[in-house]
């Protein structure tokens, strides 16, 4: 099968199988189709219609007709997303709708405090009106209950620094007084983020060695020892010949992407991907389509019409592990058997779950039984279960010699502090030892007794049951914002979402749960939980 071309350099090779050699080619500069339509998330929406170009038939991509999948011989399951009664539906739009229509009056009424444009005639506005009344008339009324600083390692418990407004959340200043509690908001999934310990004493002994910072990209003056160590030690723990590691996780995708991808390529995108896979796809320029999340069916039709069109030199599925605002789980197995099976190229995103995923820790290729050289690229971030910062891509040598050359990452951003590669390479290191694997088993076993009490407690939670990471739907902002009030008051620091990260109507509280947690710390928490949800009214699982 012919390499595929791609704007500066292609690493996602259209191949059907594994052990097909990945090419570089920086000939093909030029844009396909024009500028990148952004839809919902900042992908094109996908519109499939019946035609005569051959859609119902079986899809050609480089290889014989391949029959359609039989799903029923594939684990498929997406997680629980139980929906709310209808009732519980219409007053979360009222209360909505009544939020808005108070934030318009008070717009007309009362100047905000806030610099307004001048002299712009001519001229695009600098800010969306839209996003404009947003922060300062629903955003604002619960700003407090986000950004919350810290003061300590976000370990089992973490110490917030408690602060106070008297312009209704206009601005804010310290009490000075500071408030201890558990912490269920940090990915501290593994506990490694700890102020002693071997992770600890390994980045105290960076620092006085190396510094706190090479002060250089990688390409130029900004490699050591310790990153060569830590690129060859994460490729060996993911079973893949090599790896690149980045100083920043989300730069990891935004500027990896780019230069994976460009003309020619259509990427079908999971709705739910994370911000930083948007904007990577949005810099390479690519044509993307979105399929529902988790939904492979779907997926498959997209697929298979888009093969029909007969124009994309190669088609890439681009996924995550573990989704960090649902808790849901990718079924890999049946995503790599459709790859497989239509020639496709996959793209994951283990930032959630390498780590704190499967038996021995290697993430969702660990936890699904899938081969980690099945998939075209493996990324991940250091961010969550090793306590640290930065990100990796992974796979075969050619395309990680691929990134390095064409990825800006590499050749422009700093390279990742000596202290934070020591503390990586330090956490990598003890998952693989007995220690490790404890910790790995006694996060599955906190997570499982997490969503268990609060599927007895009766709230709705999403996600699959062995993800750390528990949404649970408080659905408006005035019960987020009060409920997280409430949590931080009985010593219980944990995280609200809201728009845009979700739907307007889908706020949630997210908990994180790590295996540094104590039972007696989960049960104080659920205790705490309880009562606020008596008192908040959080009861809407009808199960």
């Amino acid at each position: 099968m012919a390499a595929a071309k791609v704007n500066g350099c292609v690493s996602l090779n259209e191949r059907s199988s594994a052990s097909e050699n990945i090419k570089c080619d920086n000939s093909d500069k030029n844009i396909e189709n024009g500028k990148v339509h952004h839809g919902l998330n900042g992908y094109e929406k996908s519109k499939l219609k019946h035609t005569s170009n051959g859609f119902n038939k079986m899809a050609t991509f480089g290889r014989e007709s391949a029959p359609w999948m039989d799903w029923s011989q594939h684990d498929i399951f997406p997680g629980s997303f139980e929906k709310c009664s209808l009732l519980t539906a219409a007053l979360t739009h009222i209360g909505l709708y009544i939020l808005m229509f108070l934030g318009f009056v008070n717009q007309l009424l009362f100047k905000p405090k806030v610099a307004t444009e001048r002299n712009r005639e001519g001229y695009a506005p600098l800010y969306n009106p839209f996003e404009q009344f947003y922060s300062r008339y629903v955003y604002r009324r619960v700003r407090h209950i986000f950004n919350r600083p810290i003061c300590s390692t976000p370990g089992a418990e973490v110490t917030l620094k408690e602060r106070y407004t008297d312009d209704y959340n206009w601005s804010f200043g310290f009490t000075g007084t500071e408030r201890r509690c558990i912490n269920l908001g940090s990915y501290n999934y593994l506990g490694f983020a700890a102020p002693q310990g071997a992770c600890a004493d390994a980045a105290e002994a960076a620092v006085r060695r190396y510094g706190l910072a090479h002060c250089s990209p990688r390409a130029e003056l900004g490699s050591s020892r310790l990153h060569r160590d830590l690129e060859r030690t994460t490729a060996d723990f993911l079973g893949v010949e090599s790896a690149v590691v980045f100083g920043m996780g989300f730069a990891t995708n935004a500027l990896g992407l780019p230069g994976l991808l460009g003309a020619g390529a259509l990427v079908l995108s999971d709705e739910n991907n994370h911000a930083s896979l948007i904007l990577g796809l949005r810099l390479a320029h690519v044509t993307v389509r979105v399929f529902r999340h988790n939904d492979v069916r779907h997926l498959e039709r997209l697929a298979r019409a888009a093969i029909a069109e007969a124009r994309w030199k190669k088609i890439v599925i681009v996924v995550e592990g573990v989704y960090s605002m649902e808790g849901s789980i990718v079924p890999l197995a049946a995503v790599v058997a459709l790859k497989k099976q239509l020639g496709l190229q996959l793209y994951l995103d283990e930032a959630h779950s390498v780590g704190a995923m499967g038996p021995r820790g290697r993430g969702v290729t660990d936890h699904c039984g899938v081969d980690p050289r099945d998939v075209d690229v493996l990324m991940g971030t250091f961010t969550k279960s090793f306590g640290a910062a930065g990100g990796y891509i992974a796979g075969s040598a050619e395309l990680v010699n691929c990134v390095r050359a064409q990825g800006h990452a590499h050749a422009y951003a700093h390279s990742m502090a000596p202290c934070v590669a020591a503390q990586v390479l330090a956490a990598m290191r003890a998952i693989t030892s007995l220690e490790g694997v404890a910790r790995v088993r006694r996060l599955r076993d906190n997570t499982h007794y997490f969503r268990q009490r609060l599927r007895d407690m009766g709230v709705l939670t999403f996600g699959h049951e062995d993800s750390p990471v528990v949404p649970m739907l408080v659905y408006t902002f005035s019960k987020m914002a009060a409920t997280v009030e409430r949590l931080t008051a009985r010593g219980v620091a944990t995280v609200g979402v809201g728009f845009p990260a979700t739907p307007l109507n889908k706020a949630r509280i997210r908990f994180c749960l790590s295996a540094a947690h104590t039972r007696e710390q989960l049960d104080e928490c659920l205790t705490a939980l309880e009562d606020i949800v008596d008192e908040v009214g959080l009861r809407y699982s009808r199960r």
